[in-house]
């Protein structure tokens, strides 16, 4: 019997990479009233095309919910370099996730957690049981791939992403999936603001986890290193762990959820009134297709 397979959407890069591409060239498809509806008609529509291309049986959308969360707590500077969304997004957060539910598709979201750790304990939760797709923007992912794992990169355009399996991952980086965190650590993320060891770039910090496994692996075998790099990891040693805590996705969020309580829904003549009632007619007319 074919495992189930869950599509699971970071909703919130697909939501902000839908408005700031739109934006770019001057197209809000504004409502009667002057509110922008580009984010969210480009976000519904994304992950009704991924539907009809990846053909899942399940579906979550996981979101970000406000920019305080457990990192924070951790260090003041994580994602504080990140710009204020435009006005005109604003009230497409919440306008995203009602159409989103109203569509029949389930979101997931809680203060204080990110929408990666959210998909890191779906992916765990059912490890063994379904097939997982998940859609995001965000290379922090690549630490969840596993056999049952794969990642779509957005693209350009609706239909065009960068595929990543476990077995592509190892034969580009040279280690396993779940050691992409202790590259983070050395390297940092500067999106995410957080340094990671000064003067070690992506290369260097591929090459010391190819060579000792893991952060823990490095400090161990200090001694080895050639003088200038000994000197700027002991000058950032609590940088290190730090970031080392803060690339890991955390994968044991309580979800209780049953499967199927995000299966697949069809659509109906019902879903295009809500959307034109709405005014988001680009998607009304692409669920139109879908019927």
């Amino acid at each position: 019997m074919e495992k189930p397979h869950v599509l699971l959407v970071d909703g919130m890069a697909l939501l902000f990479r839908s408005f700031f591409a739109t934006s770019a060239v001057g197209q809000y498809f504004r409502t009667t009233d002057g509110l922008a509806t580009n984010g969210v008609q480009g976000f519904t529509r994304h992950v009704l095309a991924a539907k009809t291309m990846m053909k899942p049986t399940h579906m979550a959308v996981c979101w970000d919910m406000g920019a305080y969360t457990f990192r924070t707590e951790m260090f003041d500077g994580y994602k504080a370099n990140r710009p204020a969304p435009p006005e005109d997004m604003l009230h497409q957060f919440d306008m995203a996730k009602n159409i989103s539910e109203q569509l029949g598709w389930q979101n997931f979201g809680e203060k204080g957690i990110e929408a990666d750790d959210f998909i890191g304990s779906f992916t765990k939760q059912w490890q063994d049981e379904v097939d997982f797709t998940i859609i995001t923007g965000d290379k922090d992912m690549l630490q969840l791939l596993k056999p049952s794992v794969k990642i779509a990169f957005m693209k350009k355009g609706f239909h065009i992403y960068d595929v990543y399996t476990d077995v592509r991952f190892r034969e580009e980086y040279g280690i396993e999936p779940n050691q992409f965190a202790d590259v983070k650590a050395f390297m940092g993320d500067a999106s995410d603001g957080y340094p990671g060891v000064k003067g070690i770039g992506p290369k260097t910090a591929l090459q010391l986890i190819q060579k000792y496994g893991s952060t823990d692996g490095v400090l161990s075998a200090i001694d080895e290193l050639k003088p200038a790099q000994k000197k700027k990891i002991e000058e950032n040693k609590e940088m290190l762990m730090l970031s080392k805590e803060l690339a890991v996705i955390k994968c044991d969020i309580e979800l209780d959820i049953p499967l199927d309580k995000i299966m697949v829904q069809q659509y109906t003549e019902e879903h295009i009134r809500i959307c034109e009632d709405q005014q988001l007619n680009l998607l009304a007319r692409q669920l139109e297709k879908s019927l």
